[in-house]
């Protein structure tokens, strides 16, 4: 094991297990007559906006008082813009949440210039609904149909700006595993990346969520149109290692490069995290919080999400802060180098 690990995988289980036990206190009618704003921080039809609507369609039956809940899309610095929104201007009674990607999350830890309007280590987490895995693709018209042959030959990648997990994660490989990636930035995200790969514009894609992949595209996966190159997370995922993907270390064999890899890839414990403003009263909180726990353990919610193809492999509010707590405390020296592996 390697000098620093970011998450107990096993204790994360427990402690979600002892979440869903515990019934917060809270007024039945806190929520009456009220509505829910739920912002994704990503385009419509991505998958982080499949997943939100699917929780939408879902939680208000675990919220007393049965509040509506509308979705709003405000896409922009790789969710950042809606962190931000959530930070400065959403209001602090529980009628706002936020459902952002990762990256915007570890970016105030990784990037150089940091938004300092969003700190993730203030707002407040109701939970996250999936901390699964990423993969690097290509479209089935490519050269490239392995990361040895992505190590070997330049590989023409279409990416989002910077702190988007399809940018990072190509230079990161580059970086930790000796891929040749050209990375094309300015996409507005996976959907449109994908328009790209069958346009021949680029190659494929990484960091990917592989949960995204079934639900956007499950005919390309049906129909064998993606070369999976590699799958990415802290540990393999049986589906994909069943399918032959191979995992990520078994490239990166440099104990360094090991360690910065896994700073970067611990973003994903968190990957459809979902939150509240600073200063949120706590007994929306409470109420939140315990209305997600039921609703990840919903049957009418996972036969949805079954349907919509996407993972469900949740963690509760208080143990994703504690993930962001021990993130953020992570040793300079480990940050300094993740920072120049996510890097052109």
């Amino acid at each position: 094991m390697t000098a620093y690990r970011f998450i107990g995988l096993s204790a994360l289980a427990a402690a979600f297990a002892a979440a869903l036990a515990s019934t917060p206190v809270h007024a039945a009618d806190y929520y009456a007559a009220k509505t829910i704003e739920l912002v994704v921080g990503g385009d419509a039809g991505g998958g982080y906006d499949i997943y939100a609507r699917t929780l939408a369609r879902h939680i208000t039956r675990h919220i007393p008082g049965a509040p509506n809940i509308i979705v709003k899309n405000m896409p922009g610095a790789g969710s950042s813009r809606a962190g931000v929104y959530m930070s400065a201007v959403a209001p602090k009674d529980g009628t706002s949440i936020a459902a952002l990607m990762p990256g915007a999350i570890i970016g105030p830890l990784l990037d150089d210039k940091p938004n300092l309007q969003f700190d993730p280590a203030k707002v407040i987490y109701v939970g996250t609904a999936d901390s699964g895995v990423r993969i690097c693709t290509t479209f089935h018209n490519s050269k490239i149909k392995s990361f040895a042959d992505a190590q070997r030959n330049k590989t023409i990648l279409g990416a989002s700006a910077a702190g988007g997990a399809t940018r990072d994660y190509a230079y990161m490989h580059n970086k930790t595993a000796g891929t040749k990636f050209e990375v094309v930035s300015g996409y507005q995200g996976t959907v449109d990346i994908a328009l790209a790969m069958e346009r021949g514009e680029v190659d494929g894609l990484c960091g990917w969520d592989w949960s995204s992949v079934k639900s956007q595209k499950s005919d390309w996966v049906r129909d064998k149109k993606l070369n999976l190159l590699v799958q990415v997370s802290l540990a393999p995922l049986a589906e994909l290692s069943d399918l032959g993907v191979p995992h990520i270390f078994k490239f990166v064999t440099n104990e360094n490069e090991r360690v910065v890899a896994e700073l970067v890839i611990s973003q994903q414990v968190f990957q459809r995290s979902y939150i509240l403003p600073p200063g949120t009263s706590p007994e929306a909180v409470d109420i939140l919080r315990k209305a997600f726990n039921d609703t990840m353990s919903d049957a009418q919610f996972m036969a949805d999400a079954e349907k919509m193809r996407i993972s469900i492999t949740p963690l509760p509010g208080a143990e994703v802060q504690e993930v962001i707590r021990k993130l953020y405390a992570t040793p300079k020296e480990f940050v300094d180098r993740a920072k120049t592996a996510i890097k052109p």
